[in-house]
């Protein structure tokens, strides 16, 4: 795909869904950190999938076959560029969920009741809930980082927390789902490399905003999933470092994933086929990697540079409201906005704004932890993404006051 320069009125034209009417106004998404959309670049590369190429990748000598696998392994190599990693460490998913499921089951055999595994308190639930089965399974301890009353870390401390403790393994998010907050994660790796852990980054709301180095970041697995990064649902990858990818039990067995088999045992074959049994989602594939190819084609620092000051633009106006409380940092975030509204309900806030076509997220974000820590029932989340306009922001105020009025 050929480099575009950053046209926020072009972009806005790649993107279909966003060219709509919603309870007759014009549609402001803002929740792209439950799902991106997607450019028409991506529909048109899953769709020609089906047309045009519809055979299953590694199985056949046909024509049809080895046109597909020759992509499915080039959408491979795509992803490993985008994060700076080896081909081999890439294992296809059907998303972050199921790659933390994956290591963690993978890890069962070498853990025992004299290990210690540590997440934090502001993990999604796809970050916590594994790590509490594989605690149960084992007789691992489980314990989480300490966080500020604002949920920032103090990343002096959680690094002496880690020190302390020394976790075999360490499972953290770069970017908190529900704040949009970045974890300052270097530090923490580091330290916990020192003492020999294994580290565990999930990447799902980070990968596509911050575009992580993995090489430089040196972890042992990241983790995220393509329906964030404007690829297609189903689909999403583990990074692992490959000396280690090849150590974890197979998380599911079957065909494609087999070396050898008889009646009475079977050999597997090494990451990343060892982990990727049966037919996969090559369409969702194929169209992860034409998200890659549309996020290459735009200049990442003008991405960047354009997401922070429209979250900038945004949170100056929300912050202005009388009796609007936020819990996002305003400082290192990805561009998400996470309110309340005096005692009012964040369900029904939410549902006023969709009445004039605002699309945001409310509830518990998966993060059930968090809100126990900030002592919420729940918030209203929205989420930007470098295909929203000052218009849209303009949008989402002017109706957030409306709809504060009939609540008042």
């Amino acid at each position: 795909m050929p480099d575009k320069s950053f046209d926020i009125n072009l972009i806005r034209k790649d993107f279909p869904t966003l060219n709509q009417m919603v309870n007759e106004h014009p549609l402001v998404y803002l929740d792209s950190a439950a799902t991106t959309q997607k450019p028409q670049y991506v529909i048109d590369k899953t769709t020609e999938y089906y047309q045009l190429l519809n055979a299953n990748v590694h199985r056949g000598k046909h024509f049809l076959s080895e046109q597909v696998t020759t992509q499915y392994e080039q959408a491979r190599l795509n992803i490993a560029a985008y994060f700076n990693v080896q081909a081999k460490e890439i294992v296809w998913t059907k998303g972050a969920t199921e790659s933390i499921n994956l290591i963690a089951h993978g890890l069962t055999s070498k853990l025992n009741d004299n290990d210690t595994v540590m997440i934090s308190p502001l993990e999604h639930h796809a970050n916590i809930v594994p790590w509490q089965v594989l605690s149960q399974k084992t007789g691992a301890d489980l314990k989480a980082l300490p966080l500020n009353p604002d949920a920032t870390f103090d990343i002096d401390a959680c690094c002496d927390f880690i020190r302390e403790h020394k976790p075999s393994v360490l499972a953290l998010t770069h970017v908190s789902n529900t704040l949009g907050n970045i974890t300052n994660i270097a530090p923490l790796i580091n330290a916990a490399k020192a003492i020999g852990s294994l580290v565990v980054i999930d990447g799902a709301q980070a990968a596509m905003h911050l575009k992580p180095d993995l090489a430089a970041l040196d972890c042992d697995f990241y983790v995220c999933s393509a329906h964030k990064m404007l690829g297609p649902t189903g689909v999403g990858v583990l990074y692992g470092k490959y000396s280690i990818l090849n150590t974890l039990d197979p998380y599911q067995t079957g065909g494609e994933m087999i070396e050898t088999v008889t009646l009475n045992h079977s050999t597997y074959r090494c990451a990343p086929a060892k982990f990727e049994t049966g037919t996969p989602n090559i369409a969702g594939v194929l169209g992860f990697s034409a998200a890659i190819d549309y996020l290459n084609s735009l200049n990442h620092r003008e991405i960047c540079d354009y997401e922070a000051n429209l979250f900038r633009y945004a949170s100056e106006k929300l912050v202005r409201i009388k009796g609007i409380t936020i819990y996002s940092s305003l400082s290192d975030n990805i561009g998400t906005l996470c309110f309340n509204y005096k005692n009012e309900h964040p369900y029904d806030l939410s549902t006023l704004l969709d009445s004039f076509g605002i699309a945001v997220r409310s509830g518990h974000h998966c993060t059930q932890p968090l809100m126990a820590h900030l002592k919420l029932n729940g918030s209203v989340r929205a989420s930007f993404c470098f295909y929203n306009t000052y218009e849209d922001v303009d949008n989402f105020i002017n109706s957030l006051h409306e709809c504060l009025e009939m609540l008042d």
